[in-house]
């Protein structure tokens, strides 16, 4: 994984106070308990991602980076890509799932499997391994299941389960296939104990409830304590979820949310949320984390925390090759790199986070002014041939002299990659322009 640096095969006793430290222990069933048996370890754990969408996000990011702290402590992680959960998913508070198709859940199994691997390590003595919970569920008939697993479960503690609640006072209600779904997970937990020893889940707070299911059942089937530890929902200073955009979720496919996109979303972060994120985030060292929040705190215009987690996260998602091309396109929207050396799927992506506009060719090609207004970086005509006279109008990061004609038509050799136009008023106001023909 890029960007995380441990010591695979060598247990630290120092994992629970690192977590502490990064802000990531909410809640664990006993936590002197769980400190005993990691210093004791290594620990057989898990963490379970639902294929609900083609993608996982940002939200499944922290819990993936939490897996492989523990591993980087010489600990052993089961991901679990969920074939079977993933075709009930898990209630939400607000409203009923759709049931997607089995065919279309097998697919996006096997893209997130791909996605999960990303983050651990598979070789050395706490290797890692990728398991699929529709392995032990599709023999198991129902009759077995209500018999094997159901008796163990209680409907007034199940209802008492937030997610539960909050369906259950809504006007729809909740289905019995989602009133359903904290059994398959504590089944999953109980599975993996027999398997392969697994003692621990760890997954958001969000999900507390699920995870208390698979540890009740494991104590009343085998009689044996063990563990679950939570992750905090990280929120923005005004509370809402990080990693939500007005457009939806932060995908860390790069073909649903584009590397620029996820770079900028970092990017602009408020001051004051920059430790929490670095905190949980980075893997860089305390000692580098609190200098990089002193810096912030100094020289709050140079965004220094917001570059270095932008840069760090976009390189453990997209790589390195990838960081810098958002990089180089970041600096050039604002005159300080060459426009031309971006190639055209970067420039797409970084126009698309700008008031990107379409104007056809015609017959003489688009003038100056149609650019400025069509990039809504002017509100009229005449606002538009001002800027250019003053001579705060950039094409291109090229200055528009201001005894140029405002109504002169845009040269083909002006556009990049035959049909990008980069308009930009003054340092800061940047829109984009796609000539279509």
């Amino acid at each position: 994984m890029n960007g995380a640096v441990g010591r695979l095969g060598t247990v630290t006793e120092d994992v629970v106070d690192e977590l502490t430290w990064r802000g990531l222990l909410a809640l664990s069933t006993d936590e002197q308990a769980l400190r005993g048996a990691l210093a004791e370890g290594p620990v057989t754990y898990y963490c379970g991602f639902d294929p609900t969408a083609p993608s996982l996000h940002f939200g499944n990011l922290l819990q993936l980076l939490t897996v492989r702290r523990l591993q980087d402590a010489g600990h052993r992680p089961l991901v679990l890509v969920g074939g079977s959960t993933g075709l009930i998913g898990d209630p939400k508070p607000e409203a009923e799932r759709a049931l997607n198709t089995k065919e279309t859940v097998a697919e996006w199994v096997e893209r997130i499997r791909v996605q999960v691997s990303r983050y651990v390590a598979f070789e050395g003595d706490n290797a890692a391994r990728v398991v699929n919970n529709l392995d032990w569920t599709a023999p198991l008939s129902a009759i077995d299941f209500l018999r094997d697993v159901g008796k163990h479960f209680r409907v007034n503690r199940m209802m008492a389960k937030e997610a539960v609640s909050a369906r259950l006072e809504s006007q729809e209600g909740i289905s019995y296939t989602e009133f359903s779904y904290q059994l398959l997970q504590g089944l999953d937990f109980l599975e993996l104990y027999r398997r392969y020893g697994c003692i621990l889940q760890t997954g958001g707070s969000d999900q507390w409830g699920n995870l208390t299911s698979g540890v009740d059942l494991i104590h009343r089937v085998e009689g044996v304590s063990v563990h679950a530890l939570a992750t905090p929902l990280l929120t923005k200073a005004d509370g809402t979820k990080y990693g939500k955009t007005e457009s939806g979720a932060i995908w860390l496919d790069p073909d649903m949310t584009s590397p620029y996109a996820f770079y900028q979303h970092w990017l602009n972060v408020e001051d004051s949320q920059v430790p929490v994120l670095l905190r949980a985030l980075s893997f860089r060292s305390r000692d580098e984390i609190e200098q990089i929040e002193q810096e912030t705190a100094q020289r709050p215009a140079a965004r220094v925390g917001q570059r270095v987690l932008a840069e760090e996260l976009t390189t453990m998602v997209h790589g390195p090759d990838e960081t810098a091309r958002v990089v180089a396109a970041s600096r050039a929207l604002f005159g300080q790199g060459a426009l031309e050396e971006l190639d055209e799927r970067t420039l797409s992506a970084a126009l698309s986070e700008t008031s990107l506009a379409r104007v056809p060719m015609g017959n003489d090609g688009p003038s100056y002014v149609d650019l400025f207004v069509a990039a809504a970086l002017v509100p009229s005509r005449s606002a538009a041939r001002r800027a250019i006279a003053e001579g705060g109008a950039y094409v291109n990061n090229a200055r528009i002299d201001p005894s140029t004609d405002p109504d002169a038509t845009v040269r083909e050799d002006e556009l990049l990659h035959g049909r990008w136009v980069v308009v930009r008023r003054g340092k800061r106001t940047v829109g984009g322009v796609e000539i279509v023909r």
